[in-house]
């Protein structure tokens, strides 16, 4: 009992709400993990398609993305949606996406359902960091990011080892995508029964303009631009992590990772990371938010580092990667709910859906950027890809001089909290 009580006692002290919100997402994340690495493994292996067009159909759902996330962020700054609403939507719209999946045997209909589901995405994460944004303040918003991501991460984990022991006992690869449509629809359900709208409707000059308006009055945000600039090299970073590092681990390390060692390594990533996500943000509250920045930045750059040695050294590649993944999982949780909460401090509380949109459109420019580059990089000779990686540590030193113009700047405006 005493045990339970020092862990209550740890634990945020936040809005109830924030937990349940946080229970819902990872029981979406669960969903969402059954599906993520198993998807391209059944539309080749099953379905029959090309490597390239499965390539291209789950790359549509980022074009679609952008517009959701175009229609998130106006939504949910509506009197006439809000917050609430924009998440049932987009629940619906992604519960939609995976039947059809579920059921997808051709090209044309694996580019149909990634659309939907890139769309229910986007409608997604400007809601639901809103949302996070209205039920705290700068004190204890960090923690509330850090909580909400720590779901997201446990609900992937899930997934992932769910979704493994379904596949290896029944082969039922249609099923996956069933249990992620029905983990959606458990999302609204949790939305709809307990959730209430936050969004607070005021009779100033901004509630007057409309939707185009808004956005303009964001994009005209300086300090905001300055950010996003940042945001795109961290969304980068991030994808290299997803999507270039473990086939340069499989095919520029000495003998190459096998498929099964790089599983264990980023399983490892992921363990670390949702270790980590809460006392790195509670550490980090101590700092500015673009400072907490900094700290992510260097992190970044020594994992990097690490992760060329990796290919470079002749002996000992496993434990060289084992470190640098570890300190890149240190560097996203650092950076993910810093980030958050830099935008919504940002953010007038009219123009919050809009300003959230903007950060979570760095994430899919970051991602129509990253892959494709670091896939380009390791089709090239050996010593440029290890190169490669130390040009991504060197641009370290740009983002931390762009972040310690941003701090000059909130420390003008005051809003660092």
């Amino acid at each position: 009992m005493g045990c339970l009580n020092r862990i209550i006692a740890w634990l945020p002290s936040l809005n109830p709400q924030i937990w349940i919100l946080a229970l819902g997402r990872l029981l979406s994340h669960t969903g969402t993990g059954f599906t993520l690495f198993y998807a391209p493994i059944f539309f080749v292996n099953q379905v029959g398609l090309s490597a390239t067009a499965v390539g291209i159909g789950l790359g549509s759902a980022q074009i679609s993305g952008i517009l959701g996330r175009l229609l998130g962020g106006s939504f949910a700054d509506s009197p006439v949606w809000g917050r609430r609403r924009t998440l049932l939507l987009s629940a619906l719209v992604s519960a939609m996406a995976s039947f059809i999946l579920a059921g997808a045997n051709n090209f044309s209909t694996v580019v149909l359902g990634n659309l939907c589901l890139g769309l229910g995405i986007g409608l997604y994460w400007p809601a639901t960091e809103a949302v996070v944004a209205d039920l705290t303040t700068g004190n204890n918003r960090n923690q509330a990011y850090a909580l909400t991501r720590l779901a997201d991460n446990i609900g992937l984990q899930l997934g992932i080892i769910l979704g493994g022991v379904v596949i290896s006992t029944t082969g039922a690869y249609r099923a996956l995508f069933v249990i992620d449509a029905c983990s959606f629809l458990v999302f609204f359900g949790v939305i709809f029964a307990t959730i209430k709208e936050t969004y607070k409707s005021s009779e100033d000059h901004s509630q007057s303009q409309n939707s185009t308006q808004k956005w303009f009055l964001a994009l005209g945000d300086r300090t905001l631009l300055i950010f996003v600039i940042i945001n795109i090299m961290f969304t980068v970073y991030i994808s290299q992590v997803h999507s270039t590092i473990p086939l340069y681990f499989n095919q520029f390390v000495n003998n190459g990772f096998s498929a099964g060692t790089i599983s264990y390594l980023f399983a490892g990533y992921i363990a670390l990371s949702i270790l980590c996500q809460l006392p790195v943000a509670t550490f980090l509250n101590r700092f500015t938010r673009p400072q907490a920045l900094m700290i992510s930045s260097s992190f970044w750059g020594i994992g990097f580092l690490l992760i060329s040695l990796t290919g470079i050294v002749a002996e000992n590649n496993l434990i060289f990667a084992g470190i640098a993944l570890g300190v890149l999982a240190i560097a996203t949780v650092s950076y993910t709910p810093s980030a958050s909460s830099l935008v919504a401090d940002l953010a007038p509380d009219s123009l919050r859906g809009i300003y959230l949109a903007v950060n979570a459109q760095c994430w899919a420019i970051g991602y129509l950027i990253g892959p494709p580059l670091g896939g380009w990089v390791l089709d090239q000779t050996p010593e440029m890809v290890y190169n490669y990686w130390l040009g991504l540590a060197a641009t370290i030193g740009i983002a931390i001089v762009i972040l310690q113009i941003l701090n000059r700047r909130m420390n003008h405006l005051k809003i660092n909290r």
